[in-house]
């Protein structure tokens, strides 16, 4: 299998700021590689590089076997790109906005109407074929601003956040609708703050902070290096939960938790089971439930990085976009704008 992806020592600043420093990372074609990290860690700013919309400053990427920077044209080709918030007009309808990015990616206009009236029909929007963006709900413009990055036929996909905002089931509509492009051998390269996104989409999954690659391995093998399983106790008396915190902590180590009216620790040891129990039972303490589970991909995150995964909260990714955003390539426009230079589409 090839690597449709590769970064090789990726550097980026923007001032003083060091948004990527040294990252090293592979997907390989027809999977899904899980890029994951706190807000402002390099997410964005990697997928910029890759879709040839910054420049980096050292090492180098390499899309479909292609260098980003000497070789953008061809990149380009290759490539649909999907961002936190669907870029769609929403003046337009569904099939005006597919129509005009089909006319902008040089189909005719037979092939344009054709390809956008196999895409709605695909995602379910054909029913709303012939209405104004403004007044598709939120999953379905999302499902409009994915069937718009696939006009083109790419062979690789890059998806920055793309269920930010949605309800759960259209996270789930978008999520079924990504593992039937990857059965077909699209590539996807995937950013989420959403971390059971990230365990049940990605084939892999590479972990940074602050510019920097952490971890990486399969969700399981993740999972495994930074603990298999997790210890999850509820006492029947709530009054119970800090001193049942307390107990464990002192067993399992700081890693201990209240969460939810539980308390969740890291196993290491055989040993802690029995321990805790026996803890608990001369304490008094009167256990509700108590069992052994695999770790969750947000546990291992925390335990990577130090706290929890957050969504993002502004539409500009990353933080480190905040300084601004040198050597923009062309198709940086956004869709909008290229709709007014090209002419409404008929």
């Amino acid at each position: 299998m090839t690597d449709a992806i590769r970064a090789e020592g990726l550097v980026k600043r923007f001032k003083e700021t060091q948004a990527l420093a040294g990252v090293d990372l592979v997907a390989r074609s027809g999977t899904v590689l899980g890029l994951l990290g706190p807000n402002g860690a390099g997410k964005t700013t990697a997928v910029r590089i890759f879709a040839t919309l910054l420049r980096p400053d050292g090492g180098r990427a390499l899309v479909g076997g292609h260098d980003v920077v000497r070789e953008a044209g061809r990149v380009r080709a290759l490539l649909g790109l999907t961002g936190q918030y669907a870029a769609v007009d929403e003046n337009l309808s569904g099939t005006e906005n597919l129509l005009m990015i089909g006319r902008l990616l040089g189909l005719s206009r037979p092939e344009a109407r054709a390809r956008a009236a196999e895409l709605l029909e695909r995602f379910r929007l054909g029913d709303a074929a012939g209405r104004a963006a403004k007044g598709y709900s939120g999953g379905m413009r999302r499902r409009l601003d994915l069937a718009a990055s696939l006009v083109g036929r790419p062979r690789i996909l890059f998806l920055d956040e793309p269920t930010t905002g949605l309800d759960p089931h259209s996270r789930g509509e978008v999520w079924e609708l990504l593992r039937g492009l990857v059965s077909e051998g699209v590539t996807a390269l995937l950013t989420t703050q959403y971390l059971d996104e990230a365990d049940r989409l990605a084939d892999e999954i590479v972990v940074i902070d602050k510019g920097r690659v952490i971890a990486g391995g399969t969700p399981d093998e993740l999972k495994d290096r930074t603990g298999g399983q997790v210890l999850e106790l509820r006492p029947v008396r709530p009054d119970d939960l800090d001193r049942a915190h307390a107990l464990i902590g002192e067993a399992a180590g700081p890693q201990t938790r209240i969460e939810g009216g539980a308390v969740t620790a890291p196993v290491n040891d055989p040993e802690l089971m029995p321990a805790v129990v026996r803890r608990l039972d001369a304490a008094g303490i009167a256990v509700g439930e108590l069992a052994l589970r695999r770790s969750s991909l947000d546990e291992v995150f925390l335990a990577l990085t130090g706290h929890r995964a957050e969504p993002a909260s502004s539409p500009t990714g990353d933080a480190e976009q905040g300084d601004g955003r040198p050597d923009a390539g062309p198709g940086d426009t956004g869709r909008n704008d290229s709709y007014e230079q090209a002419g409404r589409p008929s």
